[in-house]
C-alpha cells in the first residue's frame, strides 16, 4: 500500500517532449517556481545517485537558484508527518499512514533546502492548491503563469497543472526537473499536460527564457 522502489530510467530530452496545445511563453515577472513534494520520504523511493531523480534534484537546484537571482517568488509543498487519519482522508485507503514526523521522512531533501524569502506550504492533497493559499500569494505577488518540479510527476504534478490551468494560471510542466514512477509515466503526464493544460519544457529552455 505504501510507496513502492523505482527503478532507474532517463528523464526525456527536449526532443522528446510533445508539442503544447497552449501557445503561452513564460515570463520572469509573471512566473513563479513550485518545488512538489521533494521530502526525504518521497525521494527515498529511488536510488540516489542515478536517474531520474538525481539529474532531476540537480536541475531543480539550478532552477530555483535561477529564479531567486531575478526576484521570481519559489514556493515548496510538503506534507505533514503522522497525518491525522481524518485529516489524510481518503489518501490513507491508497497509500497508508503516509510519512512519519521525524526528519528522515519529512525534510525537504538537502540539496534543495529551502532558503530566506522561499515559502514552503503544507501539502494535504495530490494538488498544491488544495487547502492552501498558494493561489492567493501567487496573484499577491502578481503572478499568473507557475512552473511545476518535483515529485511525483503524474499524480500530484500533474494534478497542480490541471488545477493551474482551472484557475487560468499558465502552467509549464518542466519535464526534466520532474520524476516519476516509471518512464511510461512521466511521458503520460507530459503528453496529458501538453494537450490540456500547459507547455512542456526543460531546465535549460525555462532558465533561457527568463533571463
Amino acid at each position: 500500500m505504501g510507496l513502492p522502489k523505482i527503478a532507474s530510467y532517463e528523464l526525456p530530452r527536449a526532443d522528446e517532449l510533445p508539442a503544447p496545445r497552449g501557445p503561452w511563453k513564460v515570463e520572469t515577472d509573471r512566473a513563479a517556481l513550485l518545488i512538489h513534494d521533494m521530502q526525504n520520504y518521497f525521494v527515498g523511493a529511488y536510488a540516489s545517485d542515478t536517474a531520474p531523480i538525481a539529474p532531476a534534484t540537480a536541475n531543480i537546484a539550478a532552477l530555483a537558484a535561477h529564479c531567486r537571482a531575478r526576484g521570481i517568488p519559489v514556493f515548496y509543498t510538503a506534507q505533514n508527518g503522522d497525518q491525522d487519519r481524518r485529516d489524510r482522508g481518503l489518501q490513507a485507503d491508497l497509500w497508508g499512514p503516509g510519512m512519519g514526523s521525524a526528519p528522515e521522512h519529512q525534510s525537504i531533501v538537502p540539496a534543495l533546502t529551502p532558503q530566506p524569502g522561499d515559502i514552503v506550504l503544507v501539502k494535504h492533497r495530490y494538488s498544491a492548491f488544495q487547502r492552501s493559499n498558494l493561489e492567493t500569494l501567487m496573484r499577491a505577488r502578481k503572478r499568473d503563469q507557475l512552473l511545476v518540479t518535483g515529485i511525483y510527476a503524474h499524480i500530484g504534478c500533474l494534478m497542480t497543472a490541471a488545477e493551474a490551468f482551472q484557475r487560468d494560471i499558465e502552467t509549464f510542466f518542466i519535464a526534466d526537473a520532474l520524476a516519476d514512477f516509471s518512464r511510461a509515466e512521466h511521458d503520460m503526464a507530459v503528453k496529458w499536460v501538453a494537450g490540456r493544460c500547459g507547455v512542456p519544457m526543460t531546465t535549460v529552455e525555462a532558465v533561457a527564457a527568463l533571463a
